[in-house]
């Protein structure tokens, strides 16, 4: 019966479907691979449809999962908003709030963010602007725009700002299913270091990639340089090189519908931190705290 669902076999849903295989669902949400199997398992049999083709080395949606997928990711982000107590009455907060957001977050997570946010203040209205790094640090700084949304990682002297982390997200090595580094459970940098190798350089990639690779004394063998992940997936699936990205924008097939792996690596590689930034000890105007507040109570910690 559809009543018996939990919120917890749907977060352990989603977390499958995003990425595509139950061990690393489970490795995200902390719990074993048969607390995923078993709650993927109970919602098939309670819904009456099969949500996930197993394949050799993982699983996909079906049709039925897909349109499941949606229902279920739009349970949880409503029952979390729910439980968010802002400080602002949502139909007496009007105004404007200026954010700046660089490549990754306003492709990855940041739009499904201030959907929600316009949900909850419809009269509050997002001027987004698309900025790189350095100049959504310039922007905050002069007061440009209140809240800017980037890799903090990259951010030159942090301290400067206000900020928080909302991201914390694992890098792996991204893998076509008949690569050879997918027949290791934990590859190593020196392992990946001996096959070709594709380098995204959107925000600033390539800086941190040369940083932990450097700290191995290593160097990847590189044969294209490209700043679309959706190139890089495609490239991957087909078995043109591997890569190490983060779990943040992993998605377990291209865009021609090619599976893509993900493997832990051995050696320590950092992860990749996004987060939010406001100009240090300025007031935020009353819609920019009150979607400063929304953006920790989704994603902060």
């Amino acid at each position: 019966m559809a009543e018996n669902v939990t919120l917890r076999q749907l977060r352990y849903f989603v977390a499958a479907a995003r990425t595509g295989q139950f061990s690393m669902a489970a490795s995200n949400e902390h719990v074993s691979q048969s607390a995923i199997t078993n709650a993927v398992l109970a919602l098939e049999q309670q819904l009456g449809v099969r949500l996930f083709d197993r394949l050799p080395q993982g699983v996909a949606l079906t049709a039925d999962g897909e349109d499941f997928f949606h229902h279920a990711r739009h349970i949880l982000d409503s029952v979390r908003d729910a439980m968010h107590k802002p400080r602002f009455r949502a139909n007496n907060l009007r105004g404007k709030v200026t954010v700046a957001a660089s490549y990754t977050v306003l492709g990855y997570f940041l739009p499904e963010l201030l959907a929600r946010f316009r949900a909850s203040y419809p009269d509050v209205e997002i001027d987004l602007r698309d900025m790189d790094r350095a100049r959504i640090e310039e922007a905050v700084l002069s007061g440009e725009v209140e809240l800017g949304v980037a890799i903090l990682s990259n951010v030159q002297k942090l301290n400067r700002f206000g900020h928080a982390v909302l991201v914390r997200s694992r890098r792996q090595l991204w893998v076509a299913p008949e690569h050879p580094l997918a027949q290791l459970e934990s590859p190593s940098l020196k392992d990946i270091a001996q096959h070709p190798y594709i380098l995204v350089t959107a925000d600033e990639a390539e800086a941190s990639t040369a940083a932990y690779w450097k700290a191995k004394r290593l160097k990847p063998n590189i044969v294209f340089r490209t700043g679309s992940i959706e190139a890089v997936r495609g490239l991957v699936a087909h078995g043109f090189g591997v890569t190490v990205l983060s779990d943040m924008i992993f998605r377990p097939w291209s865009l021609e519908g090619k599976r893509i792996e993900a493997r832990p690596i051995l050696d320590v590689v950092p992860h990749m931190e996004a987060g939010v930034l406001w100009k240090q000890g300025s007031t935020l105007s009353t819609p920019g705290e009150a979607l400063q507040q929304f953006l920790l109570h989704a994603y902060g910690s």
